[in-house]
């Protein structure tokens, strides 16, 4: 029986929660194997993280799977995940779209592999319809690309005279962000015990609650998930105001 399920409020759920998968590495080499090792491991996490949260009703649910930076990783590695990454999807996808979980992605897309790119989105089709868990993957995606994107299209919308500086707010600028159609994350998790958030959705988390776990990702299972959501339910979340006025 799970110690933290339980413990649950299922009336305060956060409705967006993001996580940045990091520890693999570490894990495969704790294990002496290569770093593909702990990659493939953490898929294992990805399926019961994934369940757990459409199993609570969590709307939204962001993984940090391939970040910019990660394409400076040695080219065996990254051939190795993204041959990793699409195989893994497309086995999946028959179970998410089974629990009505919608498959959708953030980032640079156009820097994978031609195949690989087509492969994903032939699975994003096959899940298309589905209305429960909305799963993000982060591929290719750093927040610096993100915010420099957004900026380069408002500046081409105001050249075009589709913008004017007077329309410029926190509301556009979000409108232009790749996250557009989804709500801010209430709860980032990064697991492996780093204390950093490494150029992952700065702009969507400036309220969210930060959650920081040892446990490397592929150990990371629906009893973590679960921990880290009733840390958060213990906070009081303050938007800037007082205690007094929270509780008012």
């Amino acid at each position: 029986m799970s110690q933290y399920k339980e413990q649950i409020d299922k009336n305060k759920l956060p409705q967006h929660i993001a996580i940045i998968m990091d520890g693999n590495g570490r894990w495969a080499k704790k294990m002496g194997n290569q770093r593909i090792f702990g990659h493939e491991n953490g898929v294992t996490s990805v399926r019961e993280t994934t369940e757990a949260a459409a199993e609570l009703g969590i709307k939204y649910l962001t993984l940090y799977a391939f970040s910019t930076e990660n394409w400076n990783r040695p080219k065996a590695e990254v051939d190795a995940l993204m041959n990793l990454l699409v195989k893994t999807i497309e086995l999946e996808t028959p179970t998410l779209a089974k629990n009505n979980v919608k498959l959708l992605t953030i980032g640079d897309t156009s820097r994978m592999p031609k195949e690989t790119a087509d492969r994903l989105q032939q699975c994003i089709q096959q899940t298309a319809g589905n209305t429960g868990l909305h799963l993000i993957l982060a591929l290719s995606y750093s927040s610096r690309w993100e915010i420099t994107e957004a900026v380069r299209n408002m500046v081409s919308d105001g050249i075009n005279g589709n913008l004017s500086t007077a329309d410029i707010n926190e509301t556009t600028i979000s409108n232009y962000l790749s996250t557009a159609k989804y709500p801010d994350p209430e709860l980032l998790i990064r697991t492996s015990g780093e204390y950093r958030i490494s150029n992952f959705l700065l702009w969507q988390i400036a309220y969210t609650e930060l959650y920081f776990t040892e446990v490397l990702w592929p150990d990371f299972r629906k009893e973590d998930l679960y921990q880290a959501i009733v840390n958060y339910q213990s906070r009081e979340r303050r938007f800037g105001k007082t205690s007094e006025q929270v509780t008012q």
